[in-house]
């Protein structure tokens, strides 16, 4: 093929990867409004199940299309499991825990400090991560951002153990994000291909655990259900294939930016639909939490680099 003209094609490339930047921030920040309604008419356990099944059913269907075969080999699988257990199963439950308490917005600011965890839990498993000066002071700024949104000083905290537990969730997103690297990200395993064995694998461990977790009755109204419909579908299943897209379009780095966006888009979304208030810890926090991440990865200073090896991991919501 031909190149493509200058100021032609590639403006459309540019558009287009614009678009699917904002589409994955909205549909992962958007998340977190859906697991709030979502847990209206379902118990967290219930909640989980059904948003893990259909996320699986869609890049099942894609990977089919695409003709990406399923990882093979046992010790694969059983790394499948682990990265499963932490970067699914027990974050999804913990946001749907939290959540009953928790506003989205502040779920989404929070899971939006996965970074930031990432960074310090690497530190701790990783040889070939260096801890300099630049990502603690980083990491020491994300943090306090962190305490302020959770505001720890209110003498009615109401939802601070809600608050916590998405805290938690954030923390697994992180180990997740370290194990995948360590054991999986050197096999070289095709994105698509992961990502399909590691929802199956959820799905398997959801329904292991759920006759242990509660399980109330369910109550389908047409919110609750275009709620989990999408939550599934579009923000578990597809968000997948946007982010691998623009990894390969943009590169791992300029690609993994959207984190700085998930948390505005939750906030957004959760006032614009849920009517949530605003508090100031919120905003302050939230705005901490990104300047520290920024900082610590040098995104204030530098241009990202022309050609990046996509990393095997994925977005948090």
């Amino acid at each position: 093929m031909d190149p493509a003209p200058a100021g032609g094609d590639d403006q459309i490339v540019t558009n287009a990867t614009v678009i699917r930047f904002l589409a994955l921030a909205l549909l992962w920040g958007g998340s977190f409004t859906l697991i709030k309604v979502s847990l209206e008419g379902l118990s967290p356990a219930q909640l989980v199940l059904a948003r893990l099944a259909l996320g699986a059913l869609v890049l099942a269907v894609i990977a089919a299309v695409r003709q990406v075969g399923l990882p093979r080999g046992g010790t694969v699988w059983g790394h499948l499991t682990g990265a499963a257990l932490f970067g699914q199963v027990l974050p999804f439950l913990l946001l749907s825990y939290g959540e009953r308490s928790a506003g989205a917005g502040v779920a989404g600011v929070l899971i939006g400090a996965t970074p930031l965890l990432t960074l310090t839990i690497a530190y701790a498993a990783l040889s070939a991560e260096r801890a300099t000066a630049r990502k603690v002071v980083g990491l020491l700024i994300g943090f306090a951002g962190i305490v302020v949104v959770l505001a720890p000083w209110r003498e009615a905290p109401g939802s601070l153990g809600g608050e916590i537990a998405c805290f938690g969730a954030a923390v697994s997103y992180a180990i997740s994000f370290v194990y995948v690297r360590r054991f999986l990200s050197p096999r070289g395993l095709a994105p698509l291909s992961l990502a399909a064995g590691q929802l199956l694998v959820a799905v398997v461990l959801q329904a292991l655990a759920s006759p242990l977790l509660e399980w109330g009755t369910v109550r389908l109204t047409s919110r609750v259900l275009v709620s989990i419909v999408l939550l599934g579908v579009l923000s578990t299943g597809l968000a997948y294939v946007l982010y691998f897209r623009l990894i390969g379009d943009i590169g791992a780095t300029s690609a993994s930016a959207v984190n700085y966006v998930v948390p505005v888009a939750a906030v957004g979304v959760g006032v614009l639909f849920l009517s949530e208030p605003v508090t100031w810890n919120l905003l302050v926090g939230g705005l901490i939490v990104l300047a520290g991440m920024a900082y610590a990865e040098k995104r204030l200073t530098r241009r990202p680099a022309a050609a990046e090896i996509p990393p095997a991991r994925r977005g948090t919501a």
